[in-house]
């Protein structure tokens, strides 16, 4: 999934003040933190994925493999943290068009 830069911009806004749902550290990308971040993206669609000290992979490689194995779009990674966006059955949020 592509995001334009309007909707990311839209999703960083919902998710500025969003709490982590996921944390990697040591184990880093594993098939427990995938399956954890499937059921958050289907739930909540927007999720915050925190980096902590352990996780020693770059924050790019981390939030690509996340994104690939979920199906979902980077919204944004700053910092140690990543904004993932999948629409889940409900579609709760309508991202703006293009």
């Amino acid at each position: 999934m592509q995001l334009t830069g309007k909707q990311a911009r839209y999703l960083r806004g919902l998710g500025h003040h969003l709490k982590p749902i996921v944390m990697i550290g040591k184990e880093e990308v594993n098939d427990a933190v995938i399956t954890a971040m499937d059921e958050a993206l289907e739930i909540h669609e927007l999720i915050k994925v925190k980096l902590q000290e352990g996780c020693l992979s770059d924050r790019k490689v981390v939030a690509e493999k996340l994104s690939t194995a979920t199906g979902a779009a980077v919204a944004q990674i700053l910092g140690k943290s990543i904004l993932l966006f999948r629409q889940s059955t409900e579609q709760k949020i309508a991202l703006p068009k293009s």
